[in-house]
């Protein structure tokens, strides 16, 4: 499902590492691009950014 709100990203970041992020909409999940490369999960459109739900590289 897509973020229903694509200009979230522009805004967000990562809370483990305050890299920045992507939306990849294949995988429904946001990516940290910055050092610590977490995955967070996207759910009914919402992004989940809680390090406790990341799945880490």
């Amino acid at each position: 499902m897509a973020l229903d709100h694509p200009e979230l990203l522009e805004i967000l970041a990562c809370p483990n590492c305050r890299g920045t992020v992507e939306f990849v909409e294949a995988d429904d999940v946001i990516v940290c691009r910055g050092e610590c490369g977490y995955r967070y999960p996207v759910r009914e459109g919402i992004p989940v950014m809680l390090i406790d739900e990341a799945e880490k590289p």
